[in-house]
């Protein structure tokens, strides 16, 4: 099993979970058999703890890692900054540094807030919306989190905790007045986001500009329009999308400004750092309210951002990720049909990802994460890419993965995926509104 399995399996005997995040836990990927913990990340390979060289042909530090990981430019800026102490009873100048290069990325807007993680950036862009409109009542249309406001979501109608709006986000803990403050709506369903402001309740729009597949058109437009006729603060959560289709916001493609949007994953290359930004007028609602936290202080977030933005101005990283992301879900499609497999592929092009259709799929993605493990790539069904998987890299990946699709063309044809799999079939995650 490795030392890694080993220490998973302490891990989750000290840790609820195992671990803080779920995207991260072996047992999404392959259980009993994934290494669960790197002791070296470089470009876009991994050294798990007992040695072994890996290349990562996931999600690339959960889409943190853009620039690939220990990107040398962003390190020396952040070595620089332990050198010259991160913490202290001043303030850093690299925040308003920092606050300056995202308002002149996004001129619509004027002042910015700073956290260190996104579930933490969108409870900080909500407080601020709610405190600027004076209501209490949220829209929401995507994933935004952890915190009470957003699974408030998720407390059903009734008494019970059956009827779950987002599958697998259990709302168990989060207090059940909050019950009837958050209202989701369908991605692209313009007619259930103005049933809700018809009850007069909303005062803030919360929503992903695109994840899966893209906003049909006009729908963001009509978006704004909704919001501006009715008083809303509208928010962009560009945690994950955004700097991976444009540089900043992915809302700057559609031509919609928003009057908060939140930033998070690629703004720091691995580093912890989160931004919200908007409207002075709505921004400055944050004074009448206290959103306020120690480490939100502390220096090297904003010297690694500083830096990514560096990089990426100088290297187009966005067009490059964009591009790489396409090549393979164009790859993906030539292979399944080479294999007569049916597959379907969606997400932001640097965020790609397939799927297989049936009740095999999920032990379709654990044989290839078990195959291609074999064959030195962390792999699964999905892919962050980042400018270090090269041309090179992305061919290596298709020649691994080529002989896997054809071991699942077989199992189509009538041999038993059971037989091939050495553990238990990887778990499902939680599902998401668009």
């Amino acid at each position: 099993m490795g030392t890694g399995q080993d220490l998973w399996n302490k891990a989750k005997r000290l840790i609820p979970g195992g671990n803080m995040l779920l995207s991260k836990r072996p047992e999404m990927f392959l259980p009993e058999q994934w290494p669960a913990y790197f002791s070296k990340a470089k470009g876009c390979r991994i050294w798990d703890l007992d040695g072994r060289e890996l290349i990562d042909m996931t999600i690339m530090g959960v889409g943190a890692n853009t620039l690939g990981y220990g990107d040398e430019r962003v390190d020396a800026a952040v070595v620089t900054t332990v050198m010259r102490g991160n913490m202290s009873t001043l303030n850093a100048p690299e925040e308003v540094e920092l606050a300056e290069r995202l308002v002149e990325l996004h001129p619509w807007a004027d002042m910015a807030r700073f956290a260190r993680t996104g579930g933490e950036a969108n409870a900080v862009a909500i407080r601020i919306a709610r405190a600027a409109s004076g209501r209490d009542g949220v829209a929401i249309c995507g994933y935004h989190g952890w915190h009470d406001w957003y699974l408030a979501s998720n407390l059903g109608e009734d008494d019970s905790l059956a009827g779950h709006l987002l599958p697998g986000l259990d709302p168990q803990g989060v207090p059940r007045n909050l019950r009837g403050t958050v209202f989701p709506f369908g991605f692209n369903d313009i007619a259930a986001l103005e049933a809700l402001i018809a009850t007069g309740k909303i005062g803030v729009i919360m929503m992903e500009v695109a994840r899966t597949f893209d906003p049909s058109p006009d729908f963001l437009k009509k978006v704004r329009e909704l919001a501006t006729a009715n008083g809303i603060v509208l928010i962009f959560d560009e945690c994950t999308s955004g700097f991976r289709q444009s540089f900043g916001g992915l809302h700057k493609l559609y031509g919609v400004d928003p009057d908060m949007a939140v930033f998070g994953k690629a703004l720091g290359n691995g580093y912890a750092v989160t931004a919200v930004i908007g409207r002075r007028e709505v921004m400055e609602a944050a004074q009448n309210s206290f959103i306020s936290s120690t480490f939100w202080t502390e220096r090297i977030g904003s010297a690694a951002a500083l830096a990514t933005l560096d990089v990426m101005a100088q290297t187009q990283s966005w067009e490059v990720i964009t591009g790489i992301g396409r090549d393979i879900t164009r790859r993906w499609r030539e292979l399944a049909a080479k294999h007569g497999l049916d597959i379907s592929t969606s997400g932001l092009p640097a965020l790609t990802g397939f799927a297989f259709k049936g009740a095999n799929a999920a032990a379709y993605k654990t044989l290839i994460s078990q195959e291609m493990l074999d064959k030195g790539y962390l792999a699964a069904t999905s892919v962050y890419t980042s400018v270090a998987h090269t041309p090179e890299i992305v061919d290596g990946y298709f020649d691994a993965l080529d002989p896997v699709f054809a071991l699942i063309a077989e199992c189509e044809a009538g041999r038993d995926v059971g037989s091939l799999l050495r553990g238990p079939v990887c778990h499902a995650g939680f599902k998401r509104l668009n």
